[in-house]
């Protein structure tokens, strides 16, 4: 169910906070755009790489049984006859006949143009993926794909990947990168779109321990979103139906979040059986099986995958961190953000422009951006600044003013609460590593004395 302790959110809110602050902008908007293409901001770029980052750290450097992978965009055209792509990745249209509009033939409910009541064409099948060339000349035999997912350069460098790493299954290979899509229906800001990321993982199991190991994903994969500060209430597992199921699916499950539309996916994560990989012995002429030790056996693992969108995820990151609350006669938005997820860690706010102020606060600017991510604003009023660094979902703000110049103190303000503390210049690295980190609050600053945080 929705949490309904937040405010109720739409997404003009979201595009607007997005675009206001420098997160997500239009692609190509000088010239009015391209539809359904977006480009990360100055805030947005950090953000985006700030969730990378998170999972790659969860899902690769935090386990011993997971090693990276980052395989090329264009792909030997087999790969996706092999993988069903070229005969199956498609959707049914249908055109107008009178305004020429374009519409998936399953999401109309008459036989007539829901823009203009005029007649449609019959259904016919529309591939998916973007069609390019190699090479100097646009003839058959150079055509090629941009790939519509980021799996099948895992599974075609199974081998590669085992012979050189020499893992033991189970084991994952995990990748993040870009695929393109074609797609028709798009739409609720980033989405959807046509260009997307994707963080995914190919875990490679042994038959009959795939219904054990796809559970532990399940949970493994919810775990880390809620690790990143989103609400348990606002996810959900649903399995797939039997009619929804991928040809070479054995179970599939989505992540679903709340977002402003309603609930939709997130992730997913899907027992791909060995389906892939015999398709790939198959097409290519190359075994890609694993000698099990044990048995003295080559098998065909079974796979199974946890893949989700960067993109998805950092829309659903805003819409949970997305807060409102009053503010004398005004509203404070706050963006309540992990610290691991937040563009900026810490902003640094000098009181006055003005020597000796702006002189120290340059050098706490220069030694703590040595440690965090960290921004200076010296535009406007201390309370417009605090607003802005609220929105954009900095935890801490440090003010240095003029009684810094005295007592060698600044003030740390933390974004949720908007408590303060006056902390030793000496000992700001310190204590805020400590509160990013999530690491208890009591700090022992430079001179031998505790000193009690927030």
């Amino acid at each position: 169910m929705k949490d309904s302790s937040k405010p109720e959110l739409n997404m003009e809110k979201i595009v607007s906070l997005a675009r206001r602050r420098g997160f997500i902008f239009p692609s190509s908007e000088i010239y009015g755009g391209l539809s359904s293409c977006w480009d990360y901001g100055p805030l947005g770029a950090e953000m985006k790489r700030n969730v990378k980052d998170a999972w790659w750290k969860a899902m690769v450097h935090d386990r011993d049984d997971m090693v990276g992978l980052d395989s090329a965009i264009i792909m030997h055209p087999k790969v996706w006859e092999a993988s069903g792509h070229l005969s199956g990745f498609s959707d049914p249209l249908v055109d107008c006949m009178d305004c020429k509009q374009r519409f998936r033939a399953d999401f109309i409910d008459s036989k007539t143009c829901p823009d203009c009541s005029g007649e449609l064409t019959q259904p016919r099948q529309f591939n998916l993926m973007f069609k390019t060339f190699m090479g100097p000349v646009e003839d058959n035999a150079s055509i090629a794909y941009l790939r519509p997912e980021t799996a099948q350069g895992i599974f075609v460098n199974f081998a590669n990947v085992l012979n050189t790493s020499r893992k033991k299954l189970p084991f994952g290979i995990a990748q993040i990168g870009k695929a393109f899509r074609n797609e028709i229906t798009t739409g609720n800001f980033i989405f959807r779109s046509r260009e997307f990321e994707q963080m995914e993982i190919e875990y490679f199991v042994k038959p009959g321990d795939d219904e054990k190991l796809f559970n532990y994903w399940l949970e493994e994969r919810l775990s880390w979103f809620t690790s990143l500060g989103i609400r348990k209430d606002n996810l959900r597992l649903r399995q797939h139906q039997k009619d929804e199921l991928a040809h070479y699916a054995r179970d599939c499950y989505d992540i679903e979040y709340y977002f402003p539309m309603g609930w939709s996916e997130l992730e997913g994560i899907a027992n791909r059986t060995d389906f892939d990989l015999k398709q790939h012995s198959l097409h290519s002429g190359n075994e890609l099986t694993y000698f099990d030790e044990e048995t003295k056996k080559h098998i065909v693992p079974y796979v199974i995958e946890p893949s989700s969108g960067v993109d998805r995820t950092v829309l659903a990151l805003l819409c949970d961190a997305y807060d409102e609350e009053p503010d004398k006669n005004d509203t404070r938005t706050v963006l309540r953000l992990h610290p691991s997820i937040s563009p900026y860690k810490v902003a640094i706010l000098p009181l006055s422009r003005k020597e000796p102020v702006v002189n120290i606060a340059r050098d706490v600017y220069a030694k703590l951006r040595r440690f965090f991510s960290t921004s200076y604003d010296d535009a406007q009023s201390i309370g417009r600044r605090y607003r802005r660094q609220d929105e954009i979902g900095t935890p801490y703000c440090v003010t240095i003013d003029f009684d810094t110049i005295e007592d060698k103190c600044a003030t740390v303000r933390d974004r949720d609460s908007m408590r303060q503390l006056r902390i030793p210049v000496e000992a700001l690295m310190t204590t805020l590593q400590a509160k990013l980190n999530g690491e208890p609050f009591e700090v022992l600053p430079p001179g031998g004395k505790h000193w009690l945080g927030f």
